[in-house]
């Protein structure tokens, strides 16, 4: 039953996508502000969902951080409503000519953004992630077919309700915006193997859920990333500049994937850099400290840190900190347990920052600033889909040119090949 349902919405996913993706810019850009203001106009609805996945969340005992994810206040579905404004304000990528050039034979070669056509998106906890996928799939001109995790099946069902309507109703073909309603797992194991129907698959959540899609999908597959993200603070840094970046990267949100896991600190500024930041990150902030023993050494009330430790995305106020003997040791570490998100160097050292952003392999390397920033809507691109850790077509987040794929046009004059 479940299989067959899945089926049924992917096909209608499809056959909307082929209608979506010739629609003008107007049509989809009044269907998003359409969208926008139905939000708003329905916030009471969906704060009521809302209510009812927070209290089960409570019940399951999930952290702090997750519940934090998953909540939803007037100010958060007003940002949800602000962001697609965004998106419809940015220019449409569909139709954009990359490139154009003629061949000595007269043949004239362009090459155009195009729709990718249907898009599947697995994800976790968020429901704000529903609203953001919509609005970049719609403005692309790709049908999205959403599945998200049951700890926000009530909002999610609840919000996908209200833009898919107001989509509909503006003029988008139905079946453009689609949840699927059902928390069974099964639902995700049939996703990953409708190639007909499913042109692309991009995974959004913790690395369990990841590592599923990759391992046993037959659709292609963006890799959205684990943020095991780094602030390293040089031996040349401004301390109090330090000290608001690490404060702001690991509790402004501890339980998204931009926010600093580890603080990597040159021993030269250790003893004096330390002890007032992690009494703050403790006292203020109520973040478990976990350290090396040069940490420990510095600040005796932190606990001892496990190797795996550093490998973990915490996802939590608790932070791992490694004191180490330069930026080499730094890069070092980053390289081994690191998982290719953010990266951060705080330093004065102009030579250094050039030298650090040059070696540190991730979609985004920071000097002087928050990891925080690792966001669609803070670079400008109005949302997101996700934060790609991969190599492959896209990388960092996800905004509307990788929602997109190419075509090659062609015109000649009978040219025929000899």
């Amino acid at each position: 039953m479940v299989k067959e349902k899945v089926i049924a919405q992917a096909q209608k996913a499809k056959e909307a996508a082929r209608k979506l993706g010739h629609l003008s810019s107007a049509v989809k850009d009044k269907a998003l502000m359409a969208m926008a203001d139905a939000l708003e106009a329905r916030t009471d609805d969906i704060l009521e969902a809302n209510s009812i996945d927070m209290q089960a969340g409570r019940e399951k005992k999930l952290s702090t951080a997750l519940l934090d994810r998953l909540l939803l206040t007037n100010d958060r579905v007003k940002e949800m409503a602000d962001g697609l404004r965004a998106i419809a304000a940015l220019p449409d990528p569909v139709g954009e000519v990359i490139h154009m050039w003629k061949r000595p034979n007269g043949l004239q070669i362009g090459k155009i953004r195009v729709p990718v056509g249907v898009i599947g998106l697995i994800y976790e906890a968020r429901p704000n992630v529903t609203v953001d996928a919509a609005g970049l799939c719609l403005k692309t001109g790709n049908a999205v077919l959403l599945r998200g995790g049951s700890e926000a099946f009530n909002s999610n069902k609840r919000i996908a309700e209200i833009i898919a309507d107001a989509a509909t109703s503006a003029g988008i073909p139905a079946g453009a915006i689609q949840l699927i309603e059902t928390t069974d797992r099964e639902a995700v194991n049939v996703m990953l193997k409708l190639n007909e129907y499913i042109d692309i698959l991009i995974p959004r959540g913790g690395a369990g859920l990841i590592q599923t899609v990759v391992q046993n999908a037959t659709v292609p597959v963006i890799e959205t990333g684990v943020g095991n993200c780094h602030v390293y603070i040089d031996n040349e840094a401004d301390l109090d500049m330090a000290m608001n970046i690490v404060i702001n990267a690991k509790t402004q949100r501890p339980g998204v994937c931009n926010a600093m896991e580890t603080l990597l600190v040159h021993e030269e500024v250790a003893e004096k850099v330390l002890p007032p930041l992690l009494n703050k990150l403790r006292d203020e902030y109520n973040v478990e400290i976990r350290g090396c023993e040069k940490t420990k050494a510095i600040v005796p009330w932190v606990k001892d840190a496990t190797e795996e430790d550093y490998y973990t995305e915490f996802l939590d106020l608790i932070l791992a900190v490694r004191v180490v003997r330069d930026m080499d040791e730094a890069i070092d570490h980053i390289y081994k347990y690191g998982t290719k998100h953010s990266e951060a160097i705080i330093t004065n050292n102009y030579n250094k920052s050039r030298r650090f952003t040059e070696e540190v392999d991730a979609a985004a390397v920071y000097v002087n600033a928050s990891t925080r920033f690792t966001d669609g809507f803070q670079f400008g691109y109005g949302a997101e889909i996700g934060i790609s850790t991969q190599k492959l077509h896209a990388r960092g987040p996800m905004g509307l040119p990788e929602l997109t794929t190419t075509k090659y046009i062609i015109f000649g004059n009978g040219q025929v090949r000899g």
